[in-house]
């Protein structure tokens, strides 16, 4: 694990246009660049953990993190998955709600919370942009609880693998997905199994049967191939344009 890494440009970042910065002039990303430092941490570190302190918000530039809570029995439900441009931390709130966890080699772009919080406070473009990514967020919290509390299994496996090829397309500003698409799963079964609320068996079986069907290749345990992404929208309820079908 390096304490700090070389600072890129915000210019160069290849999470320029979906993360916090993305409405910024050149004066704003200037100051931000000045504010910030990188990080890269191994799988499995904790980012935050719950009712702790933050010394440190944060963007993921590159890699995946699990937001979850833990029972006082010990179980776990993931609430959320973290990627590439994904903001870790609020303004005035100097503790977590969640742990968040790197489930691959994270890198951070770092600032210091005060100092972040001062800088919402004095650039607007930064603030709006903050607020646009929590609406954006509580939107897909919300979705994700239909998932969670009306699907089956097999629509709820559906589902993740077309947010996940969503997503990891917008990060890489291309157009929504159609035909054929390479998914990197970001995640071993068991970490599946804990997002979408199903044993690890479970996911086993539904991605056997997802493949024998016709909708997928498993070209590797870190790959899937969407054969035919509207045919796999349908088994999601999904009506195309991202909306559940009624």
């Amino acid at each position: 694990m390096t304490a700090h890494d070389p600072v890129i440009a915000c210019g160069n970042c290849p999470i320029r246009h979906n993360a916090i910065c993305a409405e910024c002039e050149s004066d704003e990303l200037s100051m931000l660049e000045r504010a910030k430092s990188y990080k890269t941490v191994p799988v499995g570190t904790p980012l935050a953990r719950a009712g702790e302190p933050l010394s440190h918000f944060s963007s993921l530039v590159k890699g995946c993190a699990a937001m979850s809570r833990t029972l006082e029995d010990g179980r776990r439900q993931t609430v959320g998955l973290l990627l590439p441009s994904d903001f870790i931390g609020r303004p005035g709130r100097a503790t977590s709600p969640f742990d968040v966890t790197a489930l691959s080699e994270v890198t951070l772009c770092r600032f210091e919370r005060t100092a972040f919080e001062r800088i919402v406070r004095d650039t607007p473009h930064v603030a709006s942009r903050l607020l646009t990514m929590t609406l954006d967020e509580l939107d897909a919290a919300r979705d994700w609880a239909v998932v969670l509390g009306r699907m089956t299994a097999r629509e709820k496996l559906a589902a993740f693998l077309l947010n996940l090829a969503q997503r990891q397309r917008s990060v890489r500003g291309m157009a929504r997905p159609s035909g054929k698409i390479l998914v990197a799963l970001p995640m071993s079964r068991e970490q599946m199994g804990d997002h979408l609320g199903l044993t690890i068996e479970t996911i086993s079986r539904q991605i056997t049967a997802l493949r024998k069907d016709g909708l997928i290749e498993v070209p590797s345990r870190q790959d899937i191939r969407i054969l035919d992404y509207d045919a796999l929208a349908f088994e999601a309820g999904d009506d195309g344009d991202g909306a559940p079908i009624a």
